[in-house]
């Protein structure tokens, strides 16, 4: 059972709540639903797996990513305080395993809400509509991603993301490798030729972006 204040932080930050009846939700809340507190690196589910729930964050972020046999990685979408994981939501609504992982990125609060306590809530016209156009607009996301990936450079891609994170970036090139679902040693080989032609800096799990121009022009004129 979450402490009592966690209703008001939920309200306050998932709005879609507002829809079911306030003794409704709390009573879901305290008899199906508990709170995490996960440290950063923290693996939540994995991809195969029951879904172990609906989770809801009121601190940190969670990193959503599908990988590989051979043990790459590309993440899907990152689910911060107020945002839905479709992933969960998809899995828990056709009673299937869970196709993806996820791993906390910091530290975070996450209220854990039970896959009975979402049927319940699901029940709810409100809550179920609302759930579903958070899902449509997730899933219009994710097929962007899918046309960058099939149609995209890898250099166009990452000098998108360091247009989307600069002027500074932290990140290790693995992480960047994971996030554009590549191998380290192209992302690596990338940023060295950034640097050889003066648009970036690189030290250690630091990009700094000197000219965004160039990068803006190799992404193709629409950073990320």
């Amino acid at each position: 059972m979450p402490p009592s204040e966690t209703p008001t932080r939920l309200a306050a930050l998932y709005p879609l709540l507002a829809s079911l009846p306030a003794a409704e939700r709390d009573a879901v809340l305290e008899h199906e639903a508990r709170l995490i507190a996960a440290p950063a690196s923290a693996r939540l589910f994995d991809e195969g797996s029951p879904c172990p729930g609906f989770p809801m964050l009121l601190s940190g972020a969670v990193r959503v990513a599908r990988g590989s046999p051979g043990g790459r990685s590309l993440e899907l979408y990152r689910v911060t305080p107020g945002e839905i994981c479709i992933v969960s939501a998809s899995c828990l609504f056709g009673q299937g395993t869970i196709a993806a992982h996820g791993e906390t990125v910091e530290p975070s609060e996450i209220v854990l809400l039970s896959p009975a306590g979402f049927e319940r809530w699901t029940e709810n016209p409100g809550f179920r509509r609302q759930v579903f156009g958070t899902l449509a607009d997730r899933i219009a996301d994710l097929m962007v991603l899918v046309e960058a990936v099939a149609f995209q450079r890898v250099d166009e891609r990452l000098a998108r993301k360091l247009l989307a994170q600069g002027p500074v970036v932290h990140s290790t090139h693995q992480g960047l490798a994971d996030e554009l679902g590549t191998v380290r040693e192209i992302v690596t080989r990338l940023l060295r030729r950034f640097e050889r032609a003066g648009w970036v800096l690189l030290a250690r799990e630091r990009i700094e972006v000197v000219d965004g121009a160039a990068l803006h022009a190799l992404a193709g004129g629409h950073p990320m």
